[in-house]
């Protein structure tokens, strides 16, 4: 008996993490459809996955192909400018970071581990992602109306990308949701006054963005929570259905609006 348990014991493959789950189990079918179903945070994941590829193709991009990486960037990232003739950037700027910089997509991603899984539990899946994009896509609409008020007229050529639209929209969430249900928020305002204040400590960091994002992120987890009484009664998906098309909606008209006082848009397409 004491042979045999020592032969089985021998044949066992060794690890060093013996009690976590394997690959293959982490991402079958049956354990995402389980993980989905308690609630853990796969959007989050999934966004944070999608900006380190990304990142990653760029930083090799910028080792050994410059034009390569010139291109992607130019097709992704966001410019006021030419952004209503290019409506896709409003999306594929929010994965796109510094290609040369780790702190880039480092503090980005800390910081929407930081908050994302707690709204994503919260809110459910598709909620937390309704108000990620409609925050990420604000970002770009904060930077078309900077645009319109820049003096100089710059705002229109200043090309941006990043997550931090979209992140401080969910800081604007975290304030919303918090203040509804009385929990301390003075930890999570501590985090958001570091990143409020990095335009001031570092330079070509787009607060534009952040404000677009923080604004309408705000006023989209306002109306889930509050909103027209008529539809307080309604679930959470169907009010984020709602009020995630009216948000919308209403950023593609601000963007029109302010895209109509383009004094360089048709020369550069």
């Amino acid at each position: 008996m004491g042979s045999s348990t020592v032969e089985g014991m021998a044949y066992q493959r060794f690890s060093l993490f013996p009690d976590s789950p394997s690959f293959k189990d982490l991402f079958s079918a049956h354990s995402l459809r389980y993980r989905w179903r308690n609630g853990d945070p796969l959007i989050t994941a999934a966004i944070m996955a999608i900006c380190i590829v990304v990142w990653i193709a760029e930083a090799l991009l910028n080792l050994v192909w410059q034009g390569g990486l010139g291109a992607m960037l130019n097709a992704g990232m966001l410019m006021p400018a030419t952004a209503i003739h290019r409506p896709w950037t409003f999306i594929t700027s929010m994965f796109l970071h510094q290609p040369n910089s780790l702190w880039h997509i480092l503090f980005n991603m800390l910081t929407l581990w930081c908050v994302g899984p707690v709204l994503e539990r919260m809110m459910g899946h598709w909620p937390f992602l309704a108000l990620y994009t409609v925050s990420g896509l604000a970002g770009g609409t904060g930077m078309m109306i900077w645009a319109v008020l820049d003096p100089s007229g710059s705002g229109w050529l200043t090309p941006v990308y990043g997550a931090s639209g979209a992140l401080f929209g969910l800081f604007a969430a975290i304030l919303v949701v918090y203040r509804r249900i009385g929990l301390d928020i003075r930890s999570m305002m501590i985090w958001m006054l570091i990143n409020f204040l990095m335009p001031v400590i570092m330079p070509n960091i787009a607060w534009q963005a952040h404000l677009g994002g923080f604004l309408f992120g705000g006023i989209f987890t306002w109306l889930l929570v509050s909103g027209v009484r008529a539809l307080r009664g309604r679930s959470l998906v169907r009010r984020t259905l709602v009020y995630g098309v009216i948000m919308v909606i209403a950023i593609i008209a601000i963007d029109l609006l302010c895209n109509m006082g383009n004094p360089v848009g048709a020369a550069l397409l």
